[in-house]
């Protein structure tokens, strides 16, 4: 039976909104969107969407508010504001956090909105698989929250992803993210050690990774990032910038709960490096060059 369409708000059109929110559009609900750069407003219009001048016009009469941002400060100065979300969000209004940001903010704004008696319900719900995954809606979604609100939310999350999983309590989703973001790091690393580690001896490059991908080395990351890896072209699908700031988030999570992460430590100060050196607007996949550098084959 189709989903009844929701009146959704949505905040923030960078390189995975602008699509996410289209996709939604795209299934029938009504989005209004706001964003700081004048040329998403407009594209948001071109696909059947209402740009908003700013949050309190975006989350007028809104059911659903979706925010899409770069880090804890502008999800905090967004919904926490004192012209924010919250303070402008109809009663038992949901928010959906699909940001990256530290499981102890996701808690804080869950806390922030039960405290602010207009009954608005809070979800983390970051998000993985990088611009591609938006713009194919197949991303997968890792929920944290009130189980009630999630089954709720969950008709219109299909519509962005194909793996939708209530993870826990708040909280949950945004420590599950932090899981993701130590594992495509580490995975991101290997297979830039692995292409430096064969280009120097001489092997075919693209029958190498044809074979590591089809045996128990293949992985999403070396799918998705092969042509990256093969042509030394690095478009922002996910920021080095971004993950930097994810890996510090992952870092501080393990260090609160007692959890050691050798191998994640080494690999957040390469992605710090790789952004020290200039680099943090490249995709992450940019992690190669900071591997050629120290194997004296600079690019």
């Amino acid at each position: 039976m189709p989903t009844a369409p929701l009146r959704v708000a949505w905040i923030g059109l960078g390189i995975m909104g602008s699509p996410m929110a289209e996709h939604l559009i795209k299934a029938g609900h009504p989005v209004t969107g706001y964003t700081l750069e004048p040329h998403k407003l407009d594209r948001l219009a071109a696909a059947g969407g209402t740009p908003a001048g700013g949050v309190a016009e975006a989350v007028r009469g809104a059911e659903v508010i979706v925010t899409m941002l770069p880090a804890d400060p502008h999800v905090e100065a967004v919904v926490l504001g004192e012209d924010g979300v919250l303070a402008h969000a109809e009663p038992g209004a949901l928010l959906i956090d699909m940001s990256s940001v530290s499981p102890r903010t996701a808690v804080a704004l869950a806390g922030a909105a039960a405290a602010g008696g207009k009954g608005v319900r809070v979800l983390d719900a970051p998000v993985s698989g990088g611009e591609a995954g938006a713009v194919e809606g197949v991303l997968s979604i890792m929920v944290g929250g009130d189980r009630a609100d999630f089954d709720a939310a969950k008709p219109l999350l299909d519509a962005l992803g194909t793996t939708v999983v209530h993870c826990g309590r708040h909280g949950a989703g945004q420590t599950v993210k932090a899981a993701n973001q130590l594992i495509v790091a580490v995975n991101l690393q290997a297979c830039a050690e692995a292409v430096v580690f064969l280009e120097k001896s001489g092997v075919d490059l693209p029958a190498a990774l044809d074979v590591l991908g089809g045996g128990l080395a293949g992985s999403a990351v070396l799918s998705r990032k092969r042509q990256n890896f093969l042509t030394r072209d690095y478009p922002p699908g996910f920021r080095v910038d971004l993950h930097h700031k994810d890996m510090g988030i992952v870092t501080e999570a393990a260090r609160a709960v007692g959890a050691a992460i050798p191998v994640g430590g080494v690999v957040a100060g390469l992605v710090a490096a790789l952004r020290a050196q200039g680099d943090g607007g490249l995709d992450h996949s940019a992690l190669l060059r900071g591997v050629e550098r120290l194997s004296g084959a600079a690019s």
